[in-house]
């Protein structure tokens, strides 16, 4: 049997200060500022931290993944993924949870994915796609290392391909999706503060994390969408924060335009993806086509999205009463999402 040892490894990263959270990430990554953005509305101390060569090794195998953003906690654990790691801290912050009990809960986790397992793919394809991103951008995320930057820079395109964001209809398609979201936050923050409501939720992390990390970062869609959307940039860069910790979300049957535009989106090309995904996994494939957009596509196929399928199917079988239940699978079918999650 394995017994751990008392004492540290050598050169062991030292625990936060108590009530404090490290992030070790980076400030250009889309869950990196998805993470922040839900420090900020808990009130959280936190602090981003880089991963260097020193202490690599340590976080990975303590965190189990090379991936970021990796929370180191007051306790000295190192957990990664920031689905899990929102219900977490919902449960250490109840006066400000992020995904709300009940089916709205449901509606949050399933838009979150949507961004998270989708709209994620659009940020890396508007990164590595276009030129004026790749200097800047690249040495920083190599730490000004040239090699470093140029296999990052291959790495990119390698994701976009295996994403289906490679042909030239996939591309104009991915971005013109991410468009006609942002006219719909521009709209829905005319009324509301929040996409959801008077309240911020996991979802709210998500957009905000896409936009201070990608795309109204990165130079390509910034020249797109500053100018074009002023309402939503003033959310991201200013009003966003200021959240007193009050308000209340939308309903289920009246959850605003942005919800309402965002569930056409995910039944349109997310769905299919998704199941497809699904599929290949079952018969143990490596990749898979679909046609999307009027041409076949090949994606890779990724096991954590159906594991995070799987994750949002477990909150509607084990944390809604009967009654909750079945309002949920009726607004799924409503919405053409039943095949997914029922």
């Amino acid at each position: 049997m394995f017994i751990p040892s008392k004492e540290p490894p050598k050169n062991a990263l030292l625990p936060p200060p108590s009530g404090h959270y490290l992030i070790y990430g980076w400030a250009q990554s889309y869950f990196t500022r998805k993470l922040e953005a839900a420090m900020i509305f808990y009130r959280a101390p936190y602090e981003i931290k880089r991963i260097r060569p020193e202490n690599q090794s340590e976080i990975r195998t303590r965190s189990g993944t090379h991936q970021i953003p990796v929370l180191h906690t007051p306790e000295n654990w190192m957990i990664a993924d920031t689905t899990p790691l929102i219900s977490l801290l919902d449960a250490r912050y109840p006066q400000r949870r992020l995904f709300p009990s009940g089916a709205m809960g449901v509606l949050v986790q399933i838009v979150e994915d949507y961004f998270d397992e989708w709209i994620a793919r659009t940020a890396v394809h508007w990164r590595w796609a276009y030129s004026e991103n790749h200097e800047s951008l690249s040495m920083d995320a190599a730490d000004g290392d040239r090699a470093a930057a140029e296999a990052l820079l291959q790495w990119g395109l390698r994701v976009c391909r295996a994403t289906g964001v490679d042909s030239d209809i996939q591309k104009n398609a991915a971005e013109a999706e991410y468009l006609r979201l942002m006219d719909a936050m521009e709209s829905q923050l005319s009324t509301t503060p929040y996409l959801l409501g008077q309240r911020p939720t996991a979802v709210d992390c998500s957009v905000l994390g896409g936009l201070r990390a990608h795309f109204n970062h990165d130079p390509a869609p910034r020249q797109i969408i500053h100018a074009a959307y002023p309402r939503t940039i003033h959310w991201c860069e200013e009003s966003a924060d200021l959240w007193s910790g009050n308000g209340a979300l939308n309903t289920l049957s009246e959850p605003g335009d942005f919800v309402k535009t965002l569930l056409r989106e995910i039944a349109t090309a997310f769905k299919p993806f998704v199941l497809a995904n699904k599929t290949a996994l079952e018969k143990n494939q490596k990749a898979f086509v679909i046609n999307l957009y009027g041409e076949d596509v090949s994606y890779l196929t990724r096991p954590y999205v159906e594991q995070s399928r799987q994750l949002i199917m477990q909150r509607i079988e084990q944390s809604l009463s009967g009654e909750d239940k079945a309002l949920i699978i009726d607004w799924l079918k409503q919405n053409d999402l039943a095949a997914l999650y029922v």
